[in-house]
């Protein structure tokens, strides 16, 4: 991390965590964050759901709600973008205080409840995005929606165009009632309508599914066999967490979903047995207290084809993805791995 880059990181780390987060949108709206470019090598260059990426490392969704910096994070290193969450209509999301920084824990508690500009904002910026970057929208559901399975469908229809992949979030903990989509039933019927609206795009898009942490057993099999029988491109685990196990932070009470480091062993836990329950046989995407070259590599021998990251960069800057790729590269090569895939699945059983 060069010099002016940990000067900015310290001052963000003392103002508002949610104007910290506005603040370094607009850096990279105005071209003042570092630019790595793209991070490629003949190791790291993989594919998930027939998408060539150059690396396996990408943007988790949250970062920038209404694609608003697309141009400063197609030269920011990483190998794909997720944006988003967008829902049908404009909502403010929930009151502040809504986002804490948890500094000893290297992690943080949201509870923003899809706070964003509505689909047709999104939309425009979404048509006007760089050609070289492999983007996504993360699709979401309004709160006071009376069909919120039909708001994703509606989503995915008017954004669908512009778009290299799309997400299903039904695992956000900060709108009410929306992880009950994740029963067996609810989550049939919400991605038939989903998949449904994507066979209807003139280049349908592969769509992902993106699940809580704090699932049971049961809840678990029962998402890996929806998913296999539904039609998904495959599944992203995991999103933020309700638990607060071995928190040292003075907001640790605060309510909302919580990310970053004390996340990482439940949400690769939690992949690793998704990878089981379904033989290698569905792409997955791993998320959840990535910060390192090292916790990248063990979500990817878990069963990750690719990584998302988020709450790292509040710690470690954009600078951060270029550490990330770089080592995972130097990780693969130092084992033997002549590629990303060659390495996804080979430590699975370590975490089961």
């Amino acid at each position: 991390m060069k010099l002016i880059e940990r000067a900015g990181l310290a001052l963000l780390q003392k103002t508002d965590p949610e104007q910290a987060h506005g603040l370094a949108l607009r850096a990279l709206r105005l071209g003042l964050s570092p630019s790595a470019g793209t991070m490629t090598s003949d190791r790291l260059r993989c594919q998930i759901a027939g998408l060539e990426l150059p690396n396996p490392v990408g943007l988790a969704a949250g970062f920038d709600k209404n694609a608003e910096a697309l141009d400063g994070l197609s030269r920011s290193g990483f190998g794909f973008v997720e944006v988003g969450a967008a829902t049908p209509y404009p909502q403010p999301g929930n009151p502040k205080p809504r986002l804490f920084r948890l500094t000893e824990d290297k992690a943080a508690i949201n509870r923003f409840g899809f706070n964003n500009e509505g689909m047709v904002a999104i939309g425009d910026r979404l048509a006007k995005r760089p050609a070289n970057m492999i983007l996504g929208l993360n699709l979401g559901a309004n709160k006071t929606s009376d069909d919120r399975a039909r708001d994703f469908a509606q989503v995915l229809a008017h954004c669908g165009a512009h778009l290299d992949f799309a997400t299903v979030n039904v695992s956000s903990p900060n709108t009410e009632k929306l992880r009950d989509l994740q029963g067996k039933d609810a989550l049939s019927a919400l991605l038939a309508g989903v998949m449904d609206a994507n066979s209807g795009l003139a280049k349908p898009i592969p769509v992902f599914l993106k699940i809580a942490p704090d699932l049971d057993a049961a809840g678990l099999a029962d998402v890996a066999e929806v998913a296999l029988s539904s039609g998904v491109a495959g599944v992203i685990a995991t999103n933020t967490t309700l638990s607060r196990d071995g928190l040292h932070s003075k907001h640790k009470g605060q309510a909302g979903g919580l990310s970053g480091q004390p996340l990482f062993e439940r949400s690769t836990r939690v992949l690793a047995h998704l990878s089981d329950l379904t033989n290698g046989d569905l792409p997955l995407i791993g998320v959840g207290g990535v910060g390192s070259a090292e916790q990248a590599y063990q979500k990817i021998r878990a069963g990750a084809s690719v990584v998302q990251l988020y709450t790292a960069l509040v710690y470690g800057g954009i600078s951060l993805v270029k550490e990330i790729t770089g080592g995972l590269d130097a990780l693969l090569a130092r084992d033997g791995f002549q590629s990303v895939a060659d390495a996804v699945g080979s430590g699975r059983k370590d975490w089961l």
